[in-house]
């Protein structure tokens, strides 16, 4: 149901200029009578994403911490859904910034109570959130099931058991429901890539299918996250041809919180996967009584086929410490990836007649069919010659092909940044050297709008920044850590982190990957002493003496994986264009850790290489203040 847009409109103004009335009103009135302190900065932020709503366009909305970036995009989107008729999507980077928004005491509830506003905010979440009830069955009718299958039955509704009408269903099944359930449990039950939702036959009992289609019905704003925005994007097109709903509803315009992380997001939705045990379960499950001796036969084949590409590939990877580790397509590799492609379309054909059979279920054929023809589509990408980019990485501790058909740019340009909805970014860190030409070249936009906007936070008076060329980094940091001050070490590669973990290890010290993330960040608080990481450069949030100093142990140049390199082969000048750029913007977002509130203070401690010096100055002003 429509809601009521909430101001009035008259005839001798447009929206546009009612729009612009109101949040004026609220920002100069209501906000200040109500205890918030208004600031310039988030007042002309919310006039410009106004105009950009006007105009369609994609702006860049780059403002300082402290800002108050939400209020600033959250009202302008909320009168446009109504005026449209069609949500707004906020996409934001990971979970904390979601929680933020949605928590009873968030940002939303915040704005609706004090505008007594009844605004209509829905989660979407990603498909692999959800229960599976076709794979719980499984877990259920296994040979020995796990006794958390009873828990998770406890918890269910009614009517997934067909014991009440259907005027009783209502959203359930996300991961939060279940939190008793270790991610590994969670992972037996969970939606899998391989499920095939459209065939299902008990899909309308399904809690994932009952929430799609209550998010699909708000009127003001859809929260998800950048993956889940990016697989809508990326299986749109194919679900509209089965004849779905596409997984996101239609935006009036779309909101990127936190947008600089939007690139890394898509590449993760556009890359196919093949793990070497995924096939394996499904061969197996593919082998019941009845089948013909020429389909088992390709099925042995192909099992055959698949583990000799795997030990191949094994020894064909280039560079091991690297988490996309390359690879180098040897003629044995591509030979081997072409038996897997005609074994494949053989089988295929032979599973035409097995259809017509019935020897296999029709939900596992169908299920196996889409997964071979999404297999046989990677191995082609593999093999040809073209600009697919391609490594191996570790998903869950199983080693993972990786192909991402191109660079994402063309994607996103004909999918997103394509004219047709306002698209707005919101971030402290969107620009390198005062220009947003690198981060809009990444994403593939051609024409945008601007604006910055300074952080309220007199910087000179709560930061300090050294800089160091220590002969012995790891003596140097040792040394700085003695005083037991509430630290963030970061580092610019895993190669570099696991060094100086193997060195260290029995130090009191907290290492990324020794507890699951969120795990350790909670440990830290209960006892703020080092944390050490190679990917925190954003995203955490530990405010006033949780966190006084933060240690950059060296510059966050991009790793010589598969895909910068890629970057770099599509660059005129590789340092100028994508290395010096990128390290601008990650020092950006790392320095600013340390500064999350008026009340915190600290310093940040620098370390470079003699050959890094002359990189210092390129450096200066993208930080806060002159560094020491």
């Amino acid at each position: 149901m429509r809601k009521n847009i909430p101001f009035e409109l008259t005839k001798d103004q447009s929206f546009y200029q009612s729009l612009s009335n109101w949040l004026g009103d609220i920002f100069y009135e209501t906000l200040p009578d109500n205890g918030y302190e208004i600031r310039d900065e988030q007042v002309y932020m919310a006039f410009q994403i106004e105009k950009a709503l006007q105009s369609k366009s994609v702006l860049f909305a780059e403002a300082g911490v402290g800002t108050g970036k939400t209020m600033a995009y959250l009202l302008p989107s909320i009168a446009y859904a109504r005026y449209t008729g069609k949500p707004v999507i906020i996409a934001c980077s990971d979970e904390a910034l979601i929680e933020q928004l949605i928590k009873p005491e968030g940002d939303i509830s915040r704005l609706s109570e004090l505008l007594n506003l009844s605004i209509d905010v829905r989660l979407a979440k990603s498909r692999e959130e959800y229960l599976c009830l076709q794979r719980l069955d499984e877990q259920r009718r296994g040979f020995d099931a796990p006794e958390f299958v009873d828990d998770i039955d406890d918890l269910l509704p009614e009517f997934v058991f067909g014991g009440s009408s259907l005027q009783k269903v209502y959203p359930y099944g996300d991961r939060k429901e279940f939190s008793f359930l270790t991610d590994e449990q969670w992972k037996l039950v969970n939606y899998h890539p391989v499920q095939q939702c459209s065939i299902c036959e008990i899909k309308n009992q399904c809690g994932q299918t009952i929430s799609r289609q209550f998010y699909r019905q708000a009127t003001d704003l859809v929260i998800c996250s950048h993956e889940f925005l990016m697989e809508h994007l990326w299986t749109a097109d194919s679900r509209k041809r089965q004849e779905q709903l596409p997984l996101l509803p239609d935006a009036s315009a779309i909101v990127l919180d936190e947008g600089h992380l939007i690139e890394f997001a898509a590449q993760e939705a556009f890359t196919l996967k093949i793990q070497s045990e995924s096939l394996l379960d499904l061969l197996e499950k593919a082998r019941v009584e009845g089948l013909r001796p020429k389909t088992l036969q390709y099925l042995d084949i192909l099992e055959e086929a698949h583990l000799a590409f795997f030990e191949l590939l094994r020894s064909s990877i280039e560079n091991d410490l690297l988490e996309k580790m390359t690879i180098q397509h040897t003629p044995e590799l591509n030979a081997a990836s072409g038996v897997l492609i005609k074994t494949v379309e053989a089988l295929l054909e032979e599973f035409v007649f097995e259809g017509e059979l019935h020897s296999i279920d029709s939900y596992d054929m169908k299920l196996m069919e889409e997964y071979l023809e999404d297999y046989l589509q990677a191995f082609k990408l593999f093999t040809e010659d073209n600009e697919a980019i391609d490594w191996v990485e570790e998903v869950d501790g199983i080693e993972t092909l990786a192909i991402m058909p191109e660079l994402v740019d063309e994607q996103l340009a004909e999918k997103l940044f394509n004219n047709t909805l306002p698209i707005i970014f919101s971030s402290a860190t969107l620009s390198v050297d005062q220009t947003f030409d690198y981060l809009a070249g990444n994403l593939g936009i051609a024409n945008y709008q601007s604006l910055q906007v300074a952080s309220p936070f007199d910087y000179e008076e709560v930061m300090s920044i050294r800089v160091s060329s220590p002969f012995d980094k790891n003596d140097y940091v040792m040394e700085l850590l003695q005083n037991q001050e509430p630290t963030l070490l970061l580092f610019a590669t895993k190669e570099s982190f696991e060094q100086f973990q193997l060195m260290h290890s029995f130090e009191d010290i907290l290492f990324e990957g020794d507890q699951e993330m969120s795990t350790l960040i909670e440990a830290y608080k209960a006892k703020p002493s080092v944390l050490a990481s190679y990917s925190l450069w954003e995203g955490l949030d530990l405010p006033e003496e949780l966190l006084t100093r933060v240690i950059i142990y060296d510059l966050p140049f991009p790793p010589n994986d598969p895909i910068f390199n890629a970057k770099r082969a599509a660059s005129f000048q590789p340092f100028e264009e994508v290395d010096l750029p990128f390290m601008k913007m990650r020092m950006k977002q790392g320095v600013g850790r340390l500064i999350r509130t008026e009340k915190d203070r600290g310093s940040i401690e620098i370390l470079v290489s003699e050959s890094e010096k002359e990189y210092l100055h390129e450096l200066e002003q993208e930080l806060p203040v002159k560094p020491q």
